[in-house]
């Protein structure tokens, strides 16, 4: 059976796409990724108030207690991404004083890159418990520690499995570089972060992956799994280097394009500059690689010889 070839007008229109929104992939990457940390934070401090008031919040039985819950109190926090936005519970009598996050406490950026693994695929529950002790120290009890990850997996869990978009006419994967704690040690693993962007042009983390190795049936795995939450077609893909993930994603999407990410090559080509001539070499290097011709791309490339 041949080959299906792709409308011409949809090609179009993901050039049209990555031309006017102009995906600075991993600036867009840390942005998208501030979305996912609010619903974080909120879960934890909700598990610390199950934990303050000795049960959760959809708990009907008869209580022991005379405290309740009363509502929310609005705080702005500062990642290394940028503010975000959380709401924080509050009790009736005021005695609720969150762990997570102290009253005059603002910036989260010290905690932020254990927050983002949690939302990886592969993290088993102990791993999960392991990093929010890791991430509280050793202020709590192991009974919070248990609220809090009670609190968090269902909103990881529905976070992972949530339905996406049909069509994306640009995907990024990154890959950024985490420290879990487990019971024996500490270990650096990866997370890979499968950015896209819509047909509106808008930004979505399509998942995060822990990775220990990489490889095509690993790709293909994960591109299997996006797939089944509604991802029909993708139009192009954009990473830098991924060991076996153009083998992978072109066994789910035949049709897809993939290319190495601009930013990654140019940082990489700076390796061999010096560093009084890198804002000349940069400068001249985003000529070559943003040429809106073969022609006009040579002609830049010569000027930057």
């Amino acid at each position: 059976m041949a080959k299906k070839r792709r409308d011409p007008k949809s090609v179009e229109l993901a050039h049209r796409i990555i031309s006017e929104y102009a995906p600075e992939s991993v600036e867009d990457m840390e942005n998208a990724l501030k979305d996912i940390f609010g619903p974080m934070f909120e879960a934890m401090l909700q598990g610390e108030m199950h934990n303050h008031l000795g049960y959760s919040s959809n708990d009907k039985s008869e209580k022991t207690s005379e405290n309740r819950r009363n509502g929310y109190g609005k705080k702005t926090l500062r990642t290394s991404k940028g503010n975000i936005e959380i709401d924080v519970p509050r009790d009736r009598d005021a005695s609720f004083e969150p762990h997570l996050i102290r009253k005059r406490q603002r910036d989260v950026s010290e905690i932020e890159d254990k927050v983002i693994s949690m939302y990886a695929k592969g993290m088993s529950q102990r791993d999960i418990s392991s990093t929010i002790e890791d991430i509280y120290g050793f202020s709590v009890s192991h009974e919070m520690i248990s609220d809090i990850t009670d609190a968090v997996i269902p909103e990881m869990e529905e976070w992972q499995a949530r339905p996406l978009e049909k069509c994306y006419p640009f995907v990024f994967v990154d890959c950024l570089y985490t420290k879990i704690r487990n019971d024996y040690e500490i270990k650096e693993y990866a997370v890979y972060t499968i950015l896209g962007y819509t047909i509106d042009g808008n930004k979505q983390i399509l998942g995060l992956w822990l990775n220990e190795t990489e490889s095509k049936h690993k790709w293909m795995q994960i591109f299997d799994e996006i797939k089944a939450r509604g991802v029909e077609d993708i139009f192009f893909i954009s990473m830098d280097g991924v060991s076996g993930l153009e083998a992978g994603v072109k066994a789910i999407y035949p049709q897809t394009i993939v290319q190495r990410c601009i930013v990654h090559l140019i940082r990489n080509a700076i390796k061999y500059v010096p560093s009084k001539d890198y804002k000349a070499f940069t400068a001249s290097l985003k000529k070559v690689y943003g040429a809106p011709s073969i022609k006009s791309c040579l002609t830049a490339f010569e000027s930057f010889k």
